[in-house]
């Protein structure tokens, strides 16, 4: 199993961080099987794109909230890392908690 599980919505509580404010969380490692996806469908173009992260952050975003890691944008990036036989994905995470 790649993920903690498969979900396709956000059951946080809205943070309304901006681009900007996204950009101040240092990022870290998270480990792919801690992680909740907040999206069921994966856009394929955003995963074989080679350049995927050129007009976008570096880094996946992830929300901690309740003792879960959901992942708010990145799933391209997280399934590009479990394809590459990587255990964990660098991120931003926002904790909520």
């Amino acid at each position: 199993m790649i993920f903690k599980r498969v979900g396709d919505e956000r059951p946080y509580p809205e943070h309304g961080y901006s681009a900007r404010q996204w950009a101040q969380v240092a990022p870290q490692q998270v480990r792919l099987d801690q992680l909740v996806t907040t999206k069921r469908q994966l856009d394929l173009d955003a995963l074989l794109a080679d350049d995927s992260t050129f007009y976008g952050d570096l880094f996946a975003h992830v929300v901690a909230w309740q003792g879960e890691y959901y992942l708010e944008d990145g799933l391209h990036r997280a399934v590009r890392a479990a394809l590459q036989q990587r255990q964990s994905v660098h991120a931003r995470v926002l904790d909520l908690t």
